[in-house]
């Protein structure tokens, strides 16, 4: 008898055709066909091909991307050990998952090029995998693998994270600017989101990566406003003061911010900075300012882009109850409130 082969194999055709058409060696043999027999199909002009060490296409041809989706995923996740995940305690998470160019293609990014034009496919793996990059798939390992999100059935890199995974292998300025500006124009993640990964990868030393950075918050600074504008018309809020400096009579700058209900005492910032990891909260330049401020009696609400992108009706309702609150503080100081 032969060792490879299991005492109750299951026919390949019972399989459906996505499962047949991309196998590893150990389902081949769960489904009888030992390694021989693998061997002997794979000899030039055969029925089938080895795409990968130990991954095989169970047909004659090019791979179709789907195919050359599988194969990857396949290569870098049979016989992983468990790993950490950001914000995941399920078992059945994935080990691998598809990132840079290719996730971002599957993301829908018209700037990232169709996937059977990539050359390589990249996968993020723990940084404890015994896995070298090969073939067609190059191995990309992090400390903690995200959550990943699934696209037609393939775990792929959230946004913020494959873009830095495909940042980190490009040089061309132009490319690597048009990719940040989708990621925040096309409403995938916010641009805090996307520095904040870039600054993990230690990409922020790159200058022409830094020039892409500085459009890409001014871009996300541009959209965050447009948003706010939109809220406040759509949820019947009061008009406020835009974009004005704040100042005591004679005295010292109190700093911008983005709106100000004079009446009320309510002024909003929106915070488009990337925090750093290592910085102590109670030491930023927007708890220092909403200190401030909250002591000469006005009432400072900090606005996130990314709330304003998925739940405006929730930031609508911060602002209203800080406006209607109003009558019950004490009146605030007088201040000057001048065009920014």
């Amino acid at each position: 008898m032969n060792h490879d082969t299991p005492l109750s194999p299951l026919p390949l055709r019972h399989l459906s055709e996505a499962q047949c058409r991309v196998m590893t060696t150990r389902q081949l043999r769960e489904h009888g066909v030992p390694s021989a027999e693998t061997t002997e199909r794979c000899r030039a002009g055969g029925p089938w091909q080895q795409l990968l060490p130990g991954i095989y296409l169970l047909h004659a041809g090019p791979p179709t991307s789907e195919e050359r989706l599988h194969a990857a995923l396949l290569y870098a996740s049979h016989r992983g050990p468990a790993v950490p995940r950001q914000g995941s305690e399920s078992a059945d998470a994935p080990e691998a998952m598809i990132t840079g160019l290719a996730a971002l293609a599957l993301h829908g990014f018209t700037e990232a090029p169709p996937l059977l034009a990539l050359d390589r496919i990249e996968v993020l793996v723990a940084r404890t995998r015994r896995l070298r990059s090969t073939g067609f798939t190059r191995i990309v390992r992090t400390v903690e693998l995200p959550v990943a999100q699934e696209i037609t059935g393939v775990p792929a890199a959230p946004v913020p994270r494959a873009v830095a995974d495909a940042v980190a292998s490009l040089t061309d300025a132009a490319t690597v600017r048009r990719l940040l500006t989708e990621a925040v124009r096309g409403g995938h993640c916010e641009a805090t989101s996307v520095v904040r990964e870039l600054s993990r990868a230690r990409l922020l030393t790159r200058p022409h990566v830094v020039d892409a950075v500085d459009t890409l918050l001014a871009e996300g600074r541009a959209l965050a406003e447009q948003r706010l504008y939109a809220m406040v018309r759509a949820h019947g809020l009061p008009d406020p003061l835009w974009n004005v400096e704040l100042r005591l009579p004679g005295g010292p700058h109190l700093g911008g911010v983005d709106a100000f209900w004079p009446e009320h005492a309510v002024a909003l910032e929106i915070d488009t900075r990337a925090p750093r990891p290592e910085e102590d909260p109670l030491q930023s330049p927007f708890f220092h300012k909403r200190e401030h401020l909250e002591r000469l009696g006005i009432t400072v609400v900090r606005c996130l882009p990314r709330t304003l992108r998925t739940s405006p009706e929730q930031q609508a309702a911060v602002i209203r109850t800080a406006l209607m609150a109003a009558g019950d503080r004490e009146p605030s100081a007088y201040v000057v409130v001048l065009p920014r």
